[in-house]
């Protein structure tokens, strides 16, 4: 048995569409375009390749991009100051803060400054609380991105068993609460987690965020089993050391695909969902702040 390979770069291609219809039919039917301003302290090399390629892929959906870019060196009151000015504007539906921030700043106080109904990222505190409680809120994007690939693999998740690996508040702990409210029996486990591999051997979905290259086996899975490997780990492009970097996932990708059912590439899983993801919460953002219904485009 080869695994399904689920191509995560074609769908979220669709969601970028979807969003790019509901952006064009807020500004027909509403007079609404959605804003999304992205935030950059410092000059480091990976953030700048993130941030230019998040407000290259806002303008293509027909969105307002706003782009603030501070020096490494700024003291935290001024970035606080810009957040909570982006806070006030209207035309600003979602802020995004990119993380690293430089060592002198507490990314906590700066991530909290954002007004909840603006946190298109999913990250604060009151953001998360409505995530537990089953309120309405701003889902963090690289785990909506996951369920949104479990949901089009596998249907109605009731009842299956979920197991997540890792416990971070950017995905382990938030993808736990989204499978839960899709009714799905979730064991939460990380690396310090006794007989991890008995474990997977019982979950129908492994969600491998743990940030540990090729840890998940083949022989750990059940057979059939659907997994999404978020892991991002770079190594040498020979094993023995040499040459450029490649990327790898959590999970040992060619022993699952000869076990699993379906399975998350690495590059081309995940990733693609994430800035997909951001840019469909940006545009639900607008539609609650402007009072109007968030278009059927978006669903799902």
């Amino acid at each position: 048995m080869t695994a399904q390979i689920i191509d995560g770069k074609a769908f979220a291609a669709g969601v970028r569409e979807r969003v790019a219809l509901a952006a064009a039919a807020l500004k027909d039917k509403h007079g609404l375009t959605p804003g999304l301003a992205v935030v950059l302290v410092g000059e480091d090399a990976a953030s700048q390749v993130y941030v230019n390629s998040k407000a290259k892929q806002t303008a293509e959906a027909g969105m307002a991009s706003f782009k603030h870019e501070l020096p490494a060196e700024t003291p935290q009151e001024d970035l606080i100051a810009l957040v909570q000015s982006l806070n006030a504007d209207p035309a600003v539906h979602g802020i995004l803060v990119q993380m690293p921030l430089p060592d002198h700043m507490n990314e906590a106080v700066v991530v909290n400054t954002i007004d909840p109904d603006k946190d298109v990222d999913g990250l604060t505190a009151i953001s998360a609380g409505r995530l537990v409680l089953g309120q309405e809120g701003l889902v963090p994007c690289t785990p909506r991105g996951v369920l949104m690939l479990v949901k089009d693999t596998l249907g109605d998740l009731t009842g299956l068993h979920a197991l997540v690996i890792g416990r971070s508040i950017l995905v382990g702990k938030p993808v736990a609460q989204l499978l839960l409210a899709e009714n799905c029996t979730v064991t939460m486990a990380h690396s310090r987690t006794k007989d991890l591999p008995g474990l997977c051997r019982q979950a129908d979905i492994v969600v491998a965020a743990v940030g540990r290259e090729r840890m998940v086996k083949g022989d750990w899975l059940k057979p059939g089993a659907t997994v999404m490997d978020v892991g991002i780990n770079r190594i040498p492009a020979s094993e023995r050391g040499e040459g450029k970097t490649r990327l790898v996932g959590d999970v040992d990708f060619d022993e699952a695909v000869k076990v699993a059912g379906a399975i998350t590439p690495v590059p081309g899983g995940i990733g693609p969902m994430t800035v997909a993801c951001l840019l469909r919460n940006t545009v639900i953002a607008a539609c609650r702040q402007a009072g109007v219904p968030v278009p059927a485009e978006l669903d799902g």
